[in-house]
């Protein structure tokens, strides 16, 4: 081969090179520049509201979604369950969501029922004393580590904390305060969102 073939031959090997990583390179800054139009983990920790069916649950239960990092718990109460509330009034801290009120119970939500709608409840199921989550004890009755009156609630495990069916710590717990009530609103009998009602966006 002669010496003009070789250096021919090199230059379309260098430039086969050349273009080979200019393509890489192309592809790799394009990538970066889709996925900067798509929501970062940070952006959805930062707490975009949240769109929760709620279409067919039953009386008695709940379901967890998350909302900023957080578990929420959203309880369709029984007609019975909703009742027990009146007796555990003078056996809870705060039974007007008095405390911290701006932070922890929106004003549609400082009611007995700690709700809009009497039947569901709608808290971030983070224990006030030191961030646990708390257990869901809805059974009625004596039971290990709760009272013999036991109206059903939660049960934080870590230092006892107990709460009733509206979120609010009982006296005399570590825990200082009721569970939170995230701002939320219904878009429709079904479906409501949480992190957002009609003052906009937490």
């Amino acid at each position: 081969m002669s010496n003009e073939k070789q250096v021919d031959s090199g230059r379309r090997g260098l430039l086969a090179a050349t273009c080979a990583v200019g393509g890489v390179a192309g592809l790799a800054t394009a990538g970066a520049f889709v996925s900067t139009f798509q929501p970062s983990e940070r952006a959805k920790a930062a707490g975009a509201p949240v769109e929760v069916d709620i279409a067919g649950m039953a009386p008695g239960e709940m379901k967890t979604v998350e909302w900023r990092g957080k578990p929420v718990w959203i309880l369709k109460r029984s007609p019975e369950m909703v009742e027990s509330l009146k007796k555990t009034d003078a056996q809870v801290a705060d039974p007007k969501s008095e405390r911290n009120k701006d932070d922890l119970t929106p004003e549609y939500a400082r009611n007995e029922y700690r709700s809009i709608k009497p039947e569901i409840l709608v808290a971030v199921g983070i224990c006030s004393h030191l961030g646990c989550s708390p257990s869901s004890k809805f059974q009625a009755g004596a039971q290990p580590s709760l009272p013999d009156d036991w109206q059903g609630g939660f049960l934080c495990p870590c230092h006892g904390s107990t709460f009733d069916l509206a979120g609010r710590v009982f006296k005399n717990k570590p825990a200082p305060d009721n569970l939170q009530v995230p701002r939320h609103m219904y878009l429709s009998e079904t479906k409501l969102v949480i992190g957002k009602d009609e003052k906009g966006e937490a």
